[in-house]
This record gives C-alpha cells, sequence and structure tokens, in this order.
C-alpha cells in the first residue's frame, strides 16, 4: 500500500471512493512493515500503538496530518501480519483515547478489543457461481434459510460450519442462507446488531479467510449468501466508532439525531460524506472481498424518519418542517445504486415496516433502490391469524386476504425471521393451538401456504426442527428432536417445498407481477381459501389450504378449468406425519370448474393440470 493519493483523499472527502479499505486501515507494504491511515480530522496527535511498539504510554509511531483531508498516515517498519494495535488519538477535548481502526479487516475475539494486522491470501473456487448470477434475482427462485452461526451449532468454526452448515442447507434444499450480522461486535447477545468492526468477521469463529472459505463452499454448492447490514446505528464503546477524534466523528453531533432511544446506540451522521462513504464503502468490501450475494439493511425506518421512537421535543424537523430523514434517504439511495452499479448479482433487501412508498423501486423512478422488501404485513397478519383457536379464525378471516391486495405494492420477501421466535413470542409450532401433533400439523400447512404465495421465502433455523421453545443465542437448536417421526416430516417437507418451488415457476416467475396470481376461493365459514400462481406461460399451481383444524369432505373449491388435476402436494400424506386425508394424487373439475375434495385437517395442499 501507498500513502493515500491526491486523488484518494479528494474522493474521500466527496464521499465517493469506492474502494476505500484499500486507503484507510493497515495494509502491509512490499518492502517490510506496514503502513497505517485513519481518518480523524479534529485530531491534535494520532500515534499508532501494538504489539511491535510495547504498548506503553510513551510508546507508538506517530502519524502526519494529509493537509485539510483529516486523514493521518504513516509507517511502522517492525510492525507484521498478525500483530495488535490501535490508534492513540490526542483528541479535540485534550484527552488521550486508544481506539480500534474502523477499517480494520480482521479484530481480536472479544472481550479483547485491539485490530490486527491481516492479508487474505485466500483462492476462490467459485467461478461458476459468480459468472452465473449475473441477472435478475427477481426472475429467479429464492428460499433463505436465516442463521446466526453462533448458535446453530455452539462450538463450529468457519471451517467446520462450512462442511456440516452447507450440508444441511443442501438437503434442504434452499437456494440461499442469511446470516445474522457476521461482523465484528463485543456483546453475543446483540446477535451482531451492535457493531464494532464493520469490516472484520466475527473473530469468534475463525479468521476472515475462513469466513471466506465457509461463503466459497456455500456457493460451490449452489447456495447464496446473504448478509445481514446494519447501517442504522452503532454502539457507544469507547474504543471503536464513539467520538473517534474526541468530538461526534461519525455519529450525528445533535443527540436528537445522533442517538437512538430505543438501543441505547448512535446513528451515523448521513449528511457528512466522509461517514457516507465509510458506509457505501463498506456494502460494496462485502461484496467485492467476500463474494456475498446481497445485503439484508436492518431497521431502514429507523432511518427513514427523523421522529422514530422519538416523542415531542425529542427530534427535529428537515428543512421543510416535516418527518422525512433526507439525508437518510439520499444515502439509501447512493447506497443502492453504488452496489447494483458494482454488482448487478446482487440483491439489496430492506427490512422496512412502514408505508413508506417505493421502497424497492429504482431510484430512477423515485424509489429507495432496494430490490426487495420484507412483508412485514404479511407477516404479522398471517401470524396473527394461525395462532388463534381455528374456532375463531373466522373472525380474522380478512387477515388472510388482505395481504392478496397489497402483494404486488413492492417487490416482497416473505419473512419468518428470527425476530419472531424471541422475547416471549415463542417458537413458529409453539405459536399454534392444539395439542404437539395438530401443532405441528398446523406448521406443515403455514409453511406450504408461505411457499405458494407471492414473495420470496425465509425461514430462521429451528423450523424444520419444529422446535417447541423460542430461540436464544445462548444455546443451540435441539438437535435430539430428529428422531422424532414428526420432526422428520417437517424436514421433509421441507425438502419437497423446495424442490417444488424450484421446478415449478407459477411459485416464483411472476412473484412481482398480479398477472401471476388469482384468488379462487374464499370461505370465513369455513376457514379454507385457495388461489393459482401462473407462469409466463400461463401454467398454474393451485394452493388450497384448510385452516379449519377439522378434516373437510367433499368440500366444493373452483379450479382455472375443467378436467384432471394432479396432486402434488398435500401436507396431510403420512409420509410428512399426517392422517393420510387427500384425493388419491388427483382431483376433477367438473364442467363449471369446481372441484370435490377431501381436506385433511390445518392442510395446504398443491394442484397442478
Amino acid at each position: 500500500m501507498k500513502q493515500p493519493t491526491d486523488l484518494d483523499l479528494f474522493l474521500f472527502a466527496q464521499g465517493r471512493h469506492e474502494r476505500l479499505w484499500t486507503v484507510l486501515g493497515a495494509h502491509e507494504v512490499d518492502t517490510g512493515g506496514c503502513r497505517f491511515a485513519v481518518w480523524a480530522p479534529q485530531a491534535r496527535e494520532v500515534r499508532v500503538v501494538g504489539d511491535f511498539t510495547g504498548w506503553g504510554a510513551a510508546d507508538g509511531v506517530p502519524l502526519q496530518l494529509d493537509g485539510p483531508s483529516g486523514v493521518w498516515s504513516g509507517a511502522a517498519d517492525p510492525a507484521r501480519r498478525g500483530q495488535r494495535y490501535k490508534y492513540r488519538i490526542l483528541g479535540a477535548d485534550g484527552v488521550w483515547r486508544d481506539k480500534a481502526d474502523p477499517m480494520a479487516s480482521r479484530a481480536q475475539t472479544p472481550p479483547d478489543t485491539a485490530s490486527e494486522i491481516w492479508t487474505s491470501e485466500y483462492q476462490w473456487g467459485d467461478d461458476a457461481w459468480m459468472k452465473d448470477r449475473q441477472g435478475e434475482h427477481h426472475r429467479r427462485p429464492m428460499s433463505v434459510y436465516e442463521v446466526h452461526l453462533g448458535s446453530w451449532r455452539p462450538g463450529l468454526s468457519y471451517r467446520e460450519l462450512a462442511d456440516e452448515l452447507t450440508e444441511h442447507v443442501a438437503d434442504l434444499g434452499f437456494t440461499h442462507v442469511e446470516f445474522l450480522p457476521t461482523m465484528a461486535h463485543p456483546y453475543g447477545p446483540s446477535w451482531g446488531y451492535q457493531v464494532t468492526g464493520y469490516y472484520a468477521p466475527d473473530a469468534r469463529l475463525g479468521t476472515p479467510d475462513d469466513f471466506r472459505h465457509l461463503i466459497d463452499r456455500l456457493h460451490q454448492a449452489g447456495i447464496g449468501v446473504l448478509l445481514d447490514w446494519v447501517p442504522a446505528h452503532f454502539p457507544k464503546d469507547d474504543w471503536a466508532l464513539a467520538r473517534f477524534d474526541g468530538t461526534p466523528l461519525y455519529e450525528h453531533p445533535d443527540p436528537r439525531r445522533g442517538e437512538h432511544p430505543d438501543w441505547g446506540s448512535l446513528v451515523f451522521d448521513y449528511g457528512r460524506p466522509e461517514v457516507r462513504n465509510f458506509l457505501i464503502a463498506n456494502a460494496r468490501y462485502w461484496c467485492d472481498e467476500f463474494h456475498v450475494d446481497g445485503l439484508r439493511v436492518d431497521a431502514v425506518a429507523s432511518l427513514l424518519y427523523l421522529d422514530y421512537s422519538r416523542g415531542p421535543g425529542e427530534w427535529t424537523p428537515n428543512i421543510h418542517g416535516g418527518n422525512t430523514h433526507l439525508e437518510a434517504v439520499d444515502f439509501l439511495r447512493d447506497l443502492n445504486a453504488a452496489v447494483y452499479a458494482d454488482h448487478p448479482g446482487v440483491v439489496m433487501i430492506a427490512e422496512e415496516s412502514t408505508a413508506w412508498p417505493a421502497v424497492s423501486r429504482p431510484v430512477d423512478w423515485g424509489g429507495l433502490g432496494f430490490g426487495l422488501k420484507w412483508n412485514m404485513g404479511w407477516m404479522h397478519d398471517t401470524l396473527s391469524y394461525v395462532e388463534q383457536d381455528p374456532l375463531w379464525r373466522h373472525e380474522r378471516h380478512d387477515q388472510l386476504t388482505l395481504p392478496g391486495l397489497y402483494a404486488f405494492d413492492e417487490q416482497f420477501l416473505l419473512p419468518l425471521s428470527h425476530d419472531e421466535v424471541v422475547h416471549g413470542k415463542r417458537s413458529l409450532v409453539g405459536k399454534l393451538p392444539g395439542d404437539r401433533w395438530q401443532r405441528v400439523a398446523g406448521l406443515r400447512g403455514l409453511l406450504a401456504y408461505m411457499w405458494a404465495f407471492p414473495g420470496k421465502k425465509l425461514v430462521f433455523m429451528g423450523a424444520e426442527l419444529a422446535v417447541e421453545h423460542e430461540w436464544s443465542e445462548a444455546w443451540g437448536l435441539d438437535w435430539a428432536v430428529r428422531s422424532d417421526p414428526l420432526v422428520g416430516g417437517v424436514h421433509s417437507l421441507f425438502r419437497d417445498l423446495n424442490s417444488l418451488y424450484r421446478t415449478h415457476p407459477a411459485l416464483w416467475e411472476l412473484d412481482t407481477s398480479p398477472d401471476g396470481w388469482q384468488w379462487l376461493h374464499s370461505d370465513p365459514a369455513s376457514n379454507v381459501v385457495a388461489f393459482a400462481r401462473r407462469s409466463h406461460d400461463r401454467t398454474p399451481v393451485v394452493c388450497v389450504a384448510n385452516f379449519a383444524g377439522v378434516p373437510q369432505t367433499a368440500y366444493r373449491v373452483p379450479l382455472p378449468a375443467p378436467g384432471t388435476w394432479r396432486e402434488v402436494l398435500n401436507t396431510d400424506a403420512t409420509c410428512y406425519g399426517g392422517s393420510g386425508a387427500g384425493n388419491l394424487g388427483s382431483a376433477v373439475a367438473d364442467a363449471t370448474g369446481c372441484a370435490s375434495l377431501t381436506l385433511g385437517p390445518h392442510t395446504t395442499l398443491y394442484l397442478t393440470p
């Protein structure tokens, strides 16, 4: 690495340096030693201290300020790969602080907080995947297995997960995995959402190249990798980003904009070009350096609104007197435009829970530019419905039908995520009424209903085990339950759902268009709904879901055309642990287009012509 050039510093000051991680941070040089560069514009003095200096109060390699850029840089000849370091900064307030490197590519394992000098030597083997992923993700099936790596099987490293997780996800047939934040974070129970090292993978499970190996193995198995990414806030740890040069630098200086009341954290200053550059370059970094296939952007709603979780007097309006966070909106648009320009095969996903319009529309159409948006309305309505005793579900039937009215307002992903199985919300199967058999049957019916509904799919780990207890990062999944035949049935259902999903374009090809959707039947009295999904060639798949909790025989359902229809999935089949109620593999629609179906309790079935 050479000293930052005038062009590098100019681009950074403008917020437009596309590969900022190659300029700032710690980098080995060919002649030996290491060059360091850090942004601290209000600092009075900056030194590098570490294993190569002795860490003493009088030790440290002084860095030089590069003109008005606020970037301090310099070389330390004794520094070597693997050694620990921090920046010792004399702040504008006259206080010395030891700070971890914001651009470090490797961080120490918590509770230690230093940065480490690191250079990747990883050789990728996913060329075929990277070439194939170029193109429109909306035109492809996407079913996502969401994972907290530290608790999937506690004690496994990135390299061990590369074998076991890849095998498990491939067996279930998911197209993608999504990792809860894997960036460096000091507090394990934050699940990674309190990031202190945006450019460093979590060291608890291995090295950055070990993490690359995990992604590579998943790619070679045909599985895409999405990362949760947290640009909405960062923690107040005094050794990390907070008051980095003795002043609010990364955070907004006004606490009414710079502090998050719910999470006890700090909010980035999205109007500052260097801060925007830090974040947008970070998104590029994970796509470039780690070959990730998408970023799920956390807590987008908290970025969009100045009064998010704030009462009167706790927020300041924008220049027009409104509550829109104009600088954050511009940041999100710039972020998405930059990532899609560089990586057209990558998908940007918004976790956004409000009625903000055009979240998943292109920037040049006036949208925020995301590729997909989590459909939180579908999730809340559907879970609220199925949690009710079937005896009373007819009173909430609109919770099933309402999502069909807005299913194409955005380009949606349907999430049954980690957020729905923690903090007293119970596990998915634990939410459902009845005894164990009924709850597992209800879970099977819910999953098949979800896989047929318009939108990409996401479920959190443990759904395939029908776990009764809610998730905690403090313990792993209960793998011992796999011996339960009911659990084996759910596991088999996931395999079959994902196989059918991949092989029937009607279930994904027109996910974002009403041309691919048709309501056929909605009966509150019997708790039955039916709809058809269609592909470009108009070939339909019909989904019929019985939420009554009891069998229904000779139940009349209109189908798209008269003739014989093949039953390609029945969640009440004995192979899944069901009662075996069904239609002997087929159903006949008469001249009026109606068929008499046998529907088992809690059953969803698919029919094709």
